[in-house]
């Protein structure tokens, strides 16, 4: 059996939403079926009847998910009865995730055309109740709440495993003694990036505002803030540590859909693809460790691709936090920072969990077809110790 190549012809999100913030109202099906449905609109020579099948990520799915959001959004969308959907979740690293099983289906003949995405609401979140082991308890019953982090932990897992993911951050700062002036003025740069970018208009032709919501650009994007101002705000983890709300990222809505395609499926489409999927990778870390997730995940999916550093023409980082990115770059001396997150990270465009890694992998799409030419990276730290990496040509 041949492998077949994996294009990507288009890659669509929506403008990311802060928690409680303008996407605050809009379900998240109802986000998933946006992107998915100005994806197919965005392709109107092909038929939405020959998508084989729609993979979506979807850290939470405890609410108005419903499970199986992909599923979901098909149905939404207004697409064929006939297009089944299934949803992955491997947390933060699920929108990617679904991207690499969508590619892994065509690769190897499962399916000509396939959406794959991500998405998230965290405003949206529910709080859920655990069953009483028996019934008409007489005590008060505890609320969790999904938005976020672990939750009725299992009582077997070490606790160093279990700390909080900003103290995570932590560890990973004392580990390469990354300072809270060196976290803020990374934030900083993510915050100026994104908006020179969207200023420049680089993200117009990805970006599919929600109708109906009056928001057009990321919400959590700060043009004024300043170093004096970061410096000001307090440790969010450790009386005397050096993670802020500042240089972490924020909590955040929103959805991204990206089309694949073999070679027939291109042909259907009749247009010209951003980006052949090339290689990827998955690694795991000590769970309180997940900031250095994608470390060895690059590196392997580099080796897959036939890749070294130098050879990047573009590497989307997924910045949880500055602590975590800077902790990765560390560990990467081969690699040129110029070309990480060029138009922004996370902590200035957010972080929806289950949507992040197919945003990751549509703005390399995207910064691929602008260059013309080149190798690109797109990669995610995962919470419980993974990393994520996929690699993209043109």
């Amino acid at each position: 059996m041949s492998i077949r190549d994996v294009y990507i012809v288009d890659a669509v999100r929506t403008p990311i939403g802060k928690f409680g913030g303008a996407l605050s109202s809009v379900r998240p099906d109802d986000l998933a079926a946006h992107v998915v449905r100005s994806l197919v609109r965005r392709t109107p020579a092909l038929d939405p009847a020959l998508v084989d099948d729609v993979y979506f990520g979807d850290a939470n799915g405890a609410g108005e998910d419903n499970r199986d959001v992909a599923r979901m959004a098909v149905l939404l969308a207004g697409l064929p009865t006939t297009v089944p959907g299934v949803t992955v979740n491997r947390l933060c690293g699920s929108g990617m995730e679904a991207v690499i099983q969508a590619a892994r289906a065509i690769a190897v003949g499962d399916a000509s055309v396939a959406i794959a995405g991500g998405v998230e609401s965290m405003s949206r979140a529910p709080w859920v109740l655990q069953k009483p082991e028996r019934a008409f308890p007489a005590g008060h019953q505890q609320l969790h709440s999904t938005t976020l982090g672990w939750r009725m932990t299992n009582p077997r897992m070490p606790a160093e495993w279990t700390v909080p993911l900003g103290e995570g951050a932590e560890l990973v700062a004392d580990k390469h003694a990354i300072g809270r002036e060196e976290q803020d003025a990374f934030a900083l740069a993510s915050h100026r990036k994104a908006a020179t970018a969207w200023a420049e208009g680089l993200y117009d032709g990805e970006v599919v505002p929600y109708e109906g919501v009056d928001l057009v650009r990321d919400e959590c994007i700060r043009d004024t803030t300043s170093p004096e101002a970061l410096a000001k705000l307090k440790p969010s983890f450790r009386p005397d540590g050096t993670v802020t709300a500042g240089n972490a990222s924020p909590l955040n809505d929103g959805a991204a859909a990206l089309l694949l395609v073999d070679e027939a499926g291109l042909r259907e489409t009749g247009r010209e693809p951003l980006a052949r999927i090339r290689a990827s990778a998955v690694t795991g870390v000590e769970p309180q460790l997940f900031g250095l997730g994608p470390v060895e995940a690059v590196r392997r999916a580099l080796d897959k691709a036939g890749r070294g550093f130098a050879d990047l023409t573009t590497f989307e980082l997924n910045e949880a936090f500055a602590a975590q990115a800077l902790g990765c770059l560390a560990e990467w001396p081969e690699l040129d920072p110029a070309r990480v997150n060029p138009r922004g990270g996370a902590i200035a465009i957010g972080h929806p969990l289950g949507a992040s890694g197919a945003r990751l992998t549509g703005a390399v799409a995207h910064q691929l077809a602008a260059a013309g030419s080149g190798t690109g990276l797109a990669a995610l730290c995962i919470g419980v110790g993974q990393g994520l990496a996929l690699v993209l040509e043109r």
